[in-house]
């Protein structure tokens, strides 16, 4: 560590705020996207940044970082999945205690249920870092998940006993908030509501044509067969129970009979097999097609012509946002942010979450209906264009650190 501790020393003229970011895993989702959209429009004359990253993942978030240059290195012992407490956990405590350490921030800031526990605990174990301000961004509290009852409580006794250890919360929706008030997660000094904010204009997003010729050639490519369709529904996606997936793949059953529609799952994860089978068993090999982790996937967004989110538990998510801002008519289920973004039937269709039926019926009234599909594309472009601004977005963290 005498190494880490040179490179990361300070100089007595060192003016700018160093900030250290810790994130759990190294895949893309909801807390990775929102990290490496904030530190790539972060002022580098006024902010100095190292991104520590979890061992957990396939490694995608870690790629970004570098291409961009951003410094980033890996945290060996934080990982997802394991209950709390483990030896892991334990470890990582101290890992993190001595990078705050040798690296000295001004603010620590961290991402995700995990390493929101952890990372506080390093900041006050075995004594406080007075000088640390601690700032911790939930992208959806994970007490939400489809868990067991126990495992939820747990979760909430933990977020109410470490937000003692945190100076602000970060929350990215009203619902997220109100919890936080009800189950007393009061930090130190705030809590305050930030919603994810993104550049419309420089979405380098593909024209319709060239996108929807190109996923069908990956389709066809990946499933051994052409895939002929006059309508493509899909979604983009982390395989995590979160996602609800399986009401999505309930829903195609009320599709089978008809010829003209398939359905595009982007993504990959621990559910893949279980989504594999479901797919098996009702016979829609012809109708779903799972096609795997796709770089820069919203690029792709103009060859659907629906796009679905059946999430059961969200933040504020990205890929909805990246759908409306490709002018895409959605339909997403009443959960996390959604409803702050979407008014009902004006922007998008509301339905409610792990109801595959409700689903069925608002995919196929939009298909049925092309003034009400490109009356919700065009206004949803609109929303995002101005309401979700990622100036918007970065003006309030930078006022936070």
């Amino acid at each position: 560590m005498a190494t880490e501790s040179n490179m990361f020393g300070r100089t007595q003229g060192d003016l700018k705020k160093r900030v250290l970011f810790v994130i759990t895993q190294s895949e893309l989702g909801g807390a990775q996207r929102f990290l490496s959209n904030l530190i790539s429009h972060l002022d580098r004359g006024v902010y100095e940044f190292l991104v520590a990253v979890g061992s957990s993942g396939n490694g995608d978030f870690l790629r970004i970082l570098k291409a961009g240059g951003i410094p980033c290195q890996t945290l060996k012992f934080l990982k997802r999945g394991s209950s709390l407490p483990s030896l892991s956990d334990v470890r990582a405590i101290f890992e993190i205690r001595s990078l705050i350490k040798n690296y000295r921030p001004d603010v620590l800031f961290l991402n995700s249920s995990r390493a929101g526990f952890i990372g506080s605990l390093a900041s006050i174990f075995p004594t406080r870092i007075n000088a640390l301000k601690v700032i911790y961004r939930i992208g959806g509290w994970t007490f939400n998940d489809p868990w067991p009852k126990w495992k939820r409580w747990l979760w909430i006794v933990l977020e109410w006993l470490s937000a003692k250890w945190k100076d602000v919360i970060i929350v990215n929706n009203q619902r997220d908030l109100e919890q936080a008030k009800n189950l007393k997660i009061k930090p130190r000094v705030q809590t305050v509501l930030v919603h994810n904010g993104i550049e419309v204009y420089k979405l380098d997003i593909m024209p319709q044509e060239e996108a929807r010729t190109r996923l069908l050639e990956k389709a066809a490519k990946s499933f051994g067969r052409n895939i002929a369709a006059k309508n493509i529904v899909g979604t983009i996606a982390n395989f995590y129970p979160t996602k609800g997936l399986e009401y999505l793949i309930q829903a195609v059953d009320y599709f089978k009979d008809d010829e003209d529609t398939v359905f595009f799952i982007i993504g990959d994860g621990e559910l893949r097999p279980e989504l594999e089978k479901m797919i098996r068993e009702k016979g829609l090999e012809r109708k779903v097609f799972l096609l795997g982790q796709i770089p820069d996937a919203y690029r792709f967004l103009p060859a659907f012509d629906v796009f679905v989110l059946p999430s059961v538990k969200e933040g504020f998510p990205w890929a909805l946002i990246e759908a409306m801002s490709a002018k895409l008519p959605v339909i997403a289920t009443d959960v996390g942010a959604v409803p702050e973004i979407i008014d009902d039937r004006k922007n998008g269709l509301l339905v409610k979450p792990k109801d595959p039926v409700g689903l069925a019926n608002k995919i196929k009234e939009v298909l049925e209906n092309d003034r009400l599909k490109n009356e919700l594309g065009i206004q949803a472009h609109q929303t995002i264009l101005f309401k979700f601004e990622l100036d918007k977005m970065v003006k309030q963290i930078e006022d936070l650190l």
